[in-house]
C-alpha cells in the first residue's frame, strides 16, 4: 500500500509535470472511484489549473485556481501517477485521465479499484472529518507526547492509527520502533519520555530516508530492520542470514499486534 514516503513522490511528481495547465476534459472508467459526481467534477475542474499541493499522510490534496476548489486522491493499495503526451497510448489500469489543454494528460492509475479521487472545499475540514491526525513528519517529541500519553494500546497499534500519526503504515510503524528500540507491544502511555524522543527522531530519520530513496527498500541502509522483515524478496543471496537483526544478529521475531503482521528483535527490543 502507498505510504507517506510514496505519497510524498506522488506528490513531488504531480508537481513537477501537472501545474498551471487548463484542464481541458476529464475521462472516468469507473465512476465508482469518484467521491463526487462525475458530471459534477467535470463542470468543476473544467478551465481550471492546478497551482500546489498539500499531503497530509496518506492523502494527496491538489489545490487549484478557483477558490474552495481542491481535488483530493488517496491511492488505495496499489494507486500512482503517469503524465503523459496525448499522442501515446493510455497507461495501463488509468481508469481515471485528465486531459489538459497543453496536450498532455495526467492519468490516476487504479489497478485494484481502491483508489479515489473527489473534490473537498476546505483541507482542514476534511481532516478533521475523516479523524485524520497531523502528519507523522511535521509531528514535534510534543505532540507524540500527548496523543501516546491517552492511549492504553500497544504502540504499535497506536502508531498505525491515523489520528495518531498520519502516513505510518505497518512496515514503517516496524521500522520506527526498532530504530528507537521499542517493544512493539508496549502500551503507548507508559513510554518514557526518552523512549517518545527516541520515536520521535526515529519518524524524522525513516521517513526522510524512505522519501530521499524513493521508497526502494533495496536501496535503505543496511542498519535497517525492512531487509530482514521483506527476507523473502530480498536481493540477497544469504537470506536466512539477512532475516537476522542488522544490529545483533538475533533472528527477527515475527508476532501479531492488533491483527497486523509484526516483526521486531527480541534482544533490541526487549
Amino acid at each position: 500500500m502507498p505510504e507517506l514516503p510514496e505519497v510524498e513522490g506522488y506528490r513531488r511528481y504531480l508537481e513537477a509535470t501537472s501545474l498551471h495547465q487548463p484542464v481541458e476534459g476529464l475521462d472516468v472508467e469507473d465512476t465508482k472511484l469518484l467521491t463526487t459526481e462525475h458530471a459534477l467534477l467535470l463542470d468543476t475542474l473544467a478551465g481550471a489549473s492546478f497551482v500546489g499541493t498539500r499531503r497530509v499522510g496518506k492523502n494527496l490534496f491538489v489545490l487549484t485556481d478557483r477558490p474552495g476548489v481542491v481535488l483530493h486522491m488517496h491511492f488505495g493499495m496499489t494507486g500512482d501517477l503517469e503524465y503523459y503526451h496525448q499522442s501515446l497510448d493510455r497507461p495501463r489500469h488509468a481508469r481515471v485521465v485528465i486531459y489538459f489543454r497543453s496536450g498532455y494528460n495526467l492519468g490516476f492509475i487504479c489497478p485494484r479499484k481502491f483508489e479515489r479521487m473527489g473534490l473537498v472545499h476546505d483541507i482542514e475540514t476534511y481532516l478533521r472529518d475523516k479523524k485524520i491526525g497531523k502528519d507523522a513528519l511535521e509531528m514535534t517529541v510534543e505532540d507524540f507526547a500527548i496523543v501516546l500519553a491517552s492511549r492504553k494500546t500497544a504502540i504499535k497499534s497506536a502508531l498505525l492509527d491515523q489520528q495518531v500519526a498520519a502516513g505510518v503504515g505497518n512496515w514503517i510503524a516496524d521500522e520506527l520502533l526498532f530504530q528507537a528500540g521499542i517493544h512493539p507491544e508496549k502500551p503507548a502511555n507508559q513510554l518514557s519520555e526518552q523512549e517518545v524522543q527516541a520515536l520521535h527522531a526515529a519518524t524524522q530519520q525513516v521517513l526522510h530516508t524512505a522519501i530521499e530513496k524513493e521508497a526502494r527498500y533495496a536501496d535503505f541502509p543496511p542498519s535497517y530492520l525492512i531487509h530482514a522483515r521483506a527476507w523473502d524478496t530480498s536481493p540477497y543471496e544469504d537470506k536466512e542470514q539477512h532475516r537476522s537483526c542488522p544490529r545483533c544478529h538475533t533472528p527477527i521475531t515475527q508476532i501479531r499486534v492488533g491483527g497486523r503482521s509484526t516483526y521486531y528483535c527480541e534482544e533490541c527490543q526487549g
